[in-house]
């Protein structure tokens, strides 16, 4: 370590460091110097010369060096008193604040990197969370069909069906006197005539609607006499055609008695219903098939 020209040299009592005499701390390892005296003649220069000082006695505060020999001293200033110190000490030769510097703390704070070896909860529940969003959307996205047809019948279930009449009425074939439009007037004493099994009326409606349920009532009347004159249809194909253009077959199956018969459907966007003789009882020689008033019945 190079010393100032003209001052008074000494040794760190700690290291045995050269200290000049204007310095407070050891340039080499920092220790206070305020306390240790001059080294005796002929003593080792790491002989301790720290003196005990009695509890209680006041001990005078070291002058600090002179303007002439802060002067002297040419390097970089103290980052924390500004004193200026020789390029080779270690720490400042006044207040001992560290003057060398390493390359990571001449570079200034950098922002701690996050470590996911510490504590994972936070990341677990996020992860968690995730998860469960994306297995509603997935369970969602499969279930849709599932849940349109639990909505719909729910809704079924708690509506008061509506009689919806049809707006054209045609058949395949019909007996003289017993046309289709005979089928839906209201009427119980008057029906569609069919000529033969297989043969069929259709319904056409003004605009789709979700049907609910189709109301027979089978045979030529409701008294017993009218009732056995004719054949009665004892199994019917209800054929439903929705807006979209599908077809869906309803077998409807009827007892041999007077009266309204139900058969529940739940299907919706219909927009016509044909309905097949496919089988009849009580049918006598030259008669026919008699199909009393059907009725249709929409949720509102």
């Amino acid at each position: 370590m190079t010393e100032a020209p003209g001052i008074g040299t000494r040794h760190c009592p700690q290291c045995g460091a050269p200290v000049p005499d204007g310095d407070d701390f050891c340039g080499n390892c920092g220790t206070y110097l305020g306390w240790a005296g001059k080294p005796e003649p002929g003593a080792s220069p790491l002989a301790p010369t720290l003196e005990p000082v009695p509890p209680g006695r006041p001990v005078l505060r070291r002058p600090l060096p002179t303007a002439s020999a802060r002067d002297a001293v040419v390097g970089p200033p103290c980052p924390a008193c500004g004193t200026a110190n020789p390029p080779d000490r270690r720490f400042c030769r006044r207040c001992a604040a560290p003057l060398r510097t390493t390359a990571r703390e001449a570079a200034g704070p950098r922002r701690a990197r996050r470590r996911w070896g510490g504590d994972t909860s936070r990341l677990l529940r996020r992860l968690a969370a995730l998860l469960a969003v994306a297995a509603l959307v997935v369970a969602a996205v499969l279930l849709e069909p599932w849940i349109t047809r639990w909505l719909d019948d729910l809704r079924d279930r708690t509506a008061t069906p509506v009689a919806v009449a049809p707006s054209a009425t045609r058949a395949t074939a019909e007996v003289p006197g017993h046309p289709a439009s005979d089928a839906v007037d209201g009427l119980s004493n008057r029906y569609w005539g069919a000529p033969a099994v297989g043969d069929a009326v259709e319904f056409t409606f003004a605009s789709p609607f979700r049907l609910l349920s189709v109301v027979v009532h089978t045979g030529a009347g409701v008294q017993p006499e009218a009732f056995a004159g004719q054949g009665r249809a004892t199994a019917v194909d209800a054929v439903v055609t929705s807006v979209d253009g599908t077809h869906r077959t309803v077998p409807l199956s009827l007892g041999d008695r007077s009266g309204p018969q139900r058969t529940d459907t739940a299907i919706s966007g219909v927009v016509r219903v044909r309905l097949v003789v496919k089988q009849a009882a009580g049918l006598p020689p030259g008669g026919h098939v008699a199909l009393g008033e059907v009725e249709f019945f929409r949720r509102p």
